[in-house]
């Protein structure tokens, strides 16, 4: 019986870990698989079968995403992270012309992935940081290599690698201090190009090298000291071309110098006076024409120039002007043999011309959206039979963020690249057209005889959707029997009666903020640009909290940039970007529910001037000192002049520093003050609002302690301590209601006698109890209320909690911890996290990682029945039945955020960083809402039939009844 008993409990338990179910795949959740936006110089068409015609679309993304893109319809084929988190823009992607393979270049690695499946063939990584990567196409055999350009602590390191097996062919070595830019080859050579000078003062430095064993064979510097202020304004230089170029513009865009690699001279090009920007397009192919486009936009338009370079003698002239039109625009550069096409995008129309003449061989309208238009591509031009049409599909990043193609004039498919590189997300509730409770209460404060005419008018007015709702009352009672999800037919934003139609207000580091549908897969309700961030620099979200009873989002930047955006809409109420970037280090929510709202904060913790303050928060606030300290301080106000008074400082030992520190959710209900164990006794949670864990490492020793620290009195409730943790690696902490949890890298004590130690990624679980003994309150008893600043009677001081944590060894490591969280808390919490070697989102329910669970033998069947517990294992084997992102490739996951649905059962779920996911969570199963398999057709056709048999054996049963009456006479 007992083990019957425990079989049929493990089994139950075991249902808990499924992630989702096969029906509910891409209808409960969503996902966008993005690689960032495109980058000009590493984005491009290439075949990867030489023997077929189709191409792909392959790009680095500005996020450090490498993919293939099927330019049919815009699914990702494959993508590759090359960055060690989320990117802010760089790295390089060449690929060979007639080969099944491409290499990228980020950071110190070089690789090559195959063009069709995206696995890695070879990867090298160097130390220095890689400035460039270039193929020879033509070289002493029939391979095709990579030159790859390093700066390595001020020397200039070129190297030829093999393009199939990645090894060194050969190594060049420039010592002269100058700072390493692009490499370039033509037919004959292969050219380095450097600045030379000091910083802000350069010119530029061409070294000519012998392809085949790297020998300098000559150098030169072009033009003037000043000439070049950085790397960035050394914008192009082409490659595998007859005539490969460099340029670069002045300072104040007056004019552009060009120059023809192996040439010694250098040729200006006057640019009109209200110049903004300049870019120069060309082939990348030795058999292409020399020709180039430079591209030039002004305060008005924008305008080409095409330009021919004669081979023998070097010189670029001119050979025809493209019209001066207004808006935006985007050029691109497209090869067909010898032939050159240049592709114009402009706010009207697409036309291709031939770069030996300007007349148009083809032109199509093009009507692209308030935020569609191009402001660069990539473009494909196909010579149809006959030779006389033409037909080009164009990758273009439009001014909205949006990645889209146009095939001859129309958008073929949309990617919303602009998702990507989120750096904080909000829920937010959709608000309702009439609140009821709020009209309630206008009338209960009335008099009676007049709230009696206000409801009599309110009904009254509610007459006119009458019609409408007997029209659709067929529909609803026909999607009620047929199973029919009804929060998902409204096509219209609306709020649903389990809860689970929300927003998600999303901002990204570029400024721009997106509103998601949650009801609707995701769909992107508004996208607008809301704070322009500093060039090179990313925006830095400190704060951003939802007002749900006005349909508000109140963000706060890093540099003092502070907004409001109606969340349905995405209308900016209010905006304000200093242009002096107030600095802020931290905001605090202050206020409950209707009126809250930010406290912008400085690095010493005082509110930060200019920005306006509604109310003092009268509780202690908690900002953190960098990695150094924790500092509990109370904000006060005296004749109008804001007071910081410090409460308490936790500083960190010398060697020390703050990796992490976390916080209980901001909705952190508790269904129960106990826990009931399995010999029906209690043990009582220490439930303190007011607490944080902190894990603080050191570096030399290797050591981790985390704490758990109240923010009243800073006092240290509890405190464990690691030995060997790598601080180095990935460290999260999360906790809810009663309890926390920590995964890092570290030694762990094998518990079996040996006293081995194993190096790996841990998981600690700790759980806070009143008193160590079951069915005791501990020293504070029974009371209601406690400060944490007064001490007990017994024992004397603070009351601490009572502490037991267990640790468990992961297959994996695990990132961005937190936890699933219900309306009223009933429902078990699942442990949220990031598995970043499988790019997957993983749900640890909390009898898996309970701290409770019996060493060295199995539960009894009463601790099973009670509190699910199961024999304690040191090692944990991630289950792929608890991976609630199923199959989906989720990558570079910054945080997981979780809000309450109206039914008790479910938790959302939403997570960001370089893609976007979101799912339902369902911790202890779909106890209170009719599942999706449940058979509503079945139920009604049998109540029909037991009604149909009634009513047919009703009239039988009465003659039947009276029958026996008349027979008691006989």
């Amino acid at each position: 019986m007992r083990r019957t008993l425990q079989s049929a409990l493990l089994l139950g338990l075991s249902s808990l870990v499924a992630a989702v179910f096969k029906d509910e795949v891409g209808d409960i959740d969503f996902h966008y698989s993005l690689v960032g936006l495109p980058q000009q110089e590493t984005t491009f068409f290439h075949r990867p079968r030489k023997e077929d015609k189709a191409s792909l679309l392959y790009t680095l993304g500005d996020v450090g995403v490498v993919g293939a893109v099927n330019p049919s319809n815009g699914n990702v084929v494959w993508r590759q992270q090359v960055s060690n988190g989320i990117a802010n823009g760089g790295g390089h992607l060449r690929a060979p012309e007639g080969e099944n393979w491409v290499v990228s270049g980020y950071g110190s690695k070089v690789q090559a992935w195959n063009a069709l499946t995206g696995r890695n063939i070879w990867h090298q990584e160097f130390k220095g940081h890689v400035k460039d990567i270039e193929i020879i196409e033509l070289t002493e055999s029939s391979r095709k290599d990579v030159l790859a350009l390093f700066d390595e602590d001020g020397i200039t390191v070129l190297r030829r690698l093999h393009g199939a097996l990645g090894n060194v062919m050969w190594e060049f070595r420039e010592t002269s201090k100058d700072a390493p830019v692009q490499v370039s080859t033509n037919i004959a050579n292969v050219y380095v190009l450097s600045l030379h000078g000091s910083p802000g003062s350069y010119n530029l430095k061409v070294t000519s090298l012998d392809t085949a064993t790297g020998g300098r064979v000559d150098h030169w510097s072009l033009g003037n000291r000043g000439d070049i202020h950085g790397a960035e304004d050394v914008m192009f230089v082409g490659a595998n071309s007859a005539a490969p170029i460099a340029a670069w513009a002045s300072l104040g865009l007056s004019k552009l110098s060009i120059n023809v690699l192996g040439t010694k001279t250098k040729q200006d090009i006057t640019l009109p006076a209200d110049t903004v920007s300049v870019r120069v397009h060309a082939p990348h192919l030795t058999q292409s024409l020399p020709h180039f486009l430079v591209h030039i936009s002004t305060k008005t338009g924008h305008k080409g120039q095409v330009y021919h370079t004669d081979l023998k003698t070097g010189q670029v002239s001119k050979a025809y002007d493209l019209p001066h039109l207004a808006g935006d625009g985007a050029f691109s550069t497209s090869s067909e043999a010898a032939n050159v096409y240049f592709t114009r995008i402009t706010r009207e129309e697409v036309t291709v011309v031939s770069s030996e003449s300007p007349g148009v061989l083809a032109r199509w309208p093009y009507n692209p959206k308030e935020d569609g238009h191009a402001v660069q591509a990539v473009s494909e031009v196909v010579k149809k039979a006959g030779g006389k049409e033409f037909a080009v599909r164009s990758a273009a990043l439009t001014n909205g963020d949006d990645w889209v193609l146009i095939r001859n004039g129309k958008i073929d498919w949309t990617r919303h690249e602009g998702l990507s590189g989120a750096v904080a997300a909000v829920w937010a509730d959709i608000p309702e057209v009439e609140r009821l409770a709020e009209v309630l209460a206008e009338e209960a404060h009335a008099n009676p005889f007049a709230a009696y005419i206000h409801r009599v008018n309110r009904h009254i007015a509610d007459l006119q959707y009458l019609p409408a709702y007997l029209a659709r009352l067929p529909q609803r009672i026909l999607d009620s029997i047929f199973g029919a999800d009804l929060s998902g037919n409204k096509e219209a934003l609306h709020r649903d009666a389990f809860g689970f139609n929300k927003i998600v207000v999303l901002a990204t580091r570029r400024g721009r903020f997106y509103g998601l549908d949650t009801g609707h897969h995701g769909k992107i309700l508004w996208s607008k640009a809301v704070f322009q961030p500093r060039p090179g620099e990313s925006l830095s979200i400190k704060g951003i909290v939802a007002k749900d009873n006005e349909g508000l989002v109140s963000v706060v930047g890093s540099n003092g940039e502070r907004a409001v955006i109606r969340a349905i809409t995405g209308q900016v109420v209010e905006h304000h970007q200093d242009e002096s970037f107030t600095k802020i280090a931290s905001t605090a929510v202050v206020g409950d529910e209707p009126s809250k709202w930010l406290l912008a904060l400085s690095a010493d913790g005082s509110p930060v001037p200019n920005i306006p303050i509604v109310t003092l928060p009268e509780d202690t606030i908690v900002i953190r000192e960098g990695d150094q300290a924790l500092r509990g301080i109370k904000l006060s106000s005296t004749d109008g002049k804001v007071s910081r008074t410090d409460m308490w400082q936790l500083q960190v030992g010398k060697g020390e520093k703050i990796v992490e520190v976390a916080t209980l959710p901001e909705h952190n209900p508790i269904a129960s003050i106990g826990r009931v164990l399995g010999d029906r006794k209690v043990a009582y949670k220490s439930l303190n609002p007011n607490t944080v864990v902190v894990a603080i490492a050191e570096e030399a020793t290797s050591k981790l302690s985390v704490q758990l620290v109240d923010t009243i009195s800073g006092q240290v409730l509890s405190s464990q301590s690691y030995n060997g943790v790598d601080a180095t690696k990935s460290l999260s902490c999360a906790m809810a209601e009663n309890w926390y949890a920590c995964t890092f890298f570290g030694d762990y004590m094998a518990n079996d006698g040996t006293n081995r130690t194993i190096k790996g990624y841990q998981l600690v679980t700790s759980d806070l109890f009143e008193s160590p003994e079951p069915n005791d309150r501990g020293p504070l008893g029974d009371e209601e209320k406690f400060s944490s600043l007064n001490p007990v009677d017994t024992p004397s001081g603070v009351p601490l909690p009572w502490v037991t944590s267990q640790a468990i060894v992961l297959s994996q490591p695990l990132q961005k911890l937190t936890t699933t969280t219900t309306l009223q808390g009933i429902t078990s919490r699942q442990l949220l996290a990031y598995l970043p070697e499988s790019h997957g989102i993983l749900a640890l329910p909390r009898h898996i990682i309970d701290p409770r669970r019996p060493v060295d033998r199995e539960p009894t069947a009463a601790e099973m029945e009670a509190e699910s517990l199961m024999k304690y294992a040191p090692q944990f084997e991630i289950d792929g039945r608890g991976i609630i992102s199923h199959e989906l490739d989720v990558i570079g996951v910054e945080e997981i955020i979780a809000t309450p649905a109206v039914v008790e059962s479910t938790s959302l779920l939403f997570a960001y960083g370089v893609d976007v996911f979101g799912t339902r969570s369902t911790p202890s199963g779909l106890f209170d809402i009719l599942g999706k398999g449940f058979n509503k057709v079945t139920l009604v056709g049998t109540v029909l039939a037991l009604f149909a048999g009634v009513m047919f054996l009703a009239p039988m049963v009465r003659r039947k009844q009276i029958n026996r009456r008349w027979e008691a006479f006989l």
